[in-house]
């Protein structure tokens, strides 16, 4: 059994983790490329709250939101 949690780790900390591995490397060179991983994430949540808003603003111009105080059951 402990032979199984050792194979385990062994995937991850080898290989699975090994690109993250060489971005931490990475970080004393450039710290640009080091945190792309981070730069993407920012700009995909980015696009979206832009885009959710959008959604909202377009909902809001056709009246179609419910905005009574007592719109939810419970209230």
């Amino acid at each position: 059994m402990k032979d199984f949690f050792y194979a385990i780790q062994d995937l991850f900390v080898n290989y699975l983790f090994a690109p993250l591995d060489y971005l931490r490397s990475l970080e004393l060179e450039n710290w640009w490329l080091a945190n792309l991983v981070s730069w993407i994430f920012i700009i995909v949540g980015m696009v979206a709250f832009v885009y959710w808003m959008k959604q909202l603003a377009i909902f809001n111009a056709n009246g179609e939101e419910d905005k009574s105080i007592s719109s939810h059951s419970y209230l």
